[in-house]
């Protein structure tokens, strides 16, 4: 459950593990093991998140109210019954647009200073 006084912005700036979480699951829901593996083969292998990290960012992420557990599970053939499968709220999204504008901002600042490549 979201605390009422919670905004998107007031849960800025994300930890990186909670954005790629987020950014994981933005599309369908999905489990744990899945989470991880989206995020390492979408940065290449550059971010990698423990099980113990990934757990207890989903705990958090839940009791902020930016995931929800699915209760519908694929077929029995294609299913692990132990797995449990979550998926992206409402605010969830809302607080994944406000980091990745506030990411953004950050960019066009680096390049302003000439800190990043591209143009300002």
């Amino acid at each position: 459950m979201t605390d009422d006084t919670l905004t998107p912005e007031s849960l800025l700036p994300l930890p990186a593990a909670t954005f790629q979480i987020l950014l994981a699951v933005a599309a369908e829901p999905s489990h744990g093991y899945a989470i991880m593996q989206e995020i390492s083969g979408r940065t290449g292998g550059q971010i990698r998140l423990g099980a113990g990290t990934l757990y207890r960012s989903i705990q958090r992420m839940l009791e902020q109210g930016l995931l929800e557990e699915v209760r519908q599970r694929p077929a029995a053939e294609l299913d692990d019954e132990r797995r449990r499968y979550y998926r992206i709220t409402r605010f969830g999204e809302d607080v994944a647009r406000a980091e990745a504008a506030r990411l953004t901002q950050l960019v066009r600042l680096a390049r302003a200073s000439g800190l990043a490549p591209g143009r300002a």
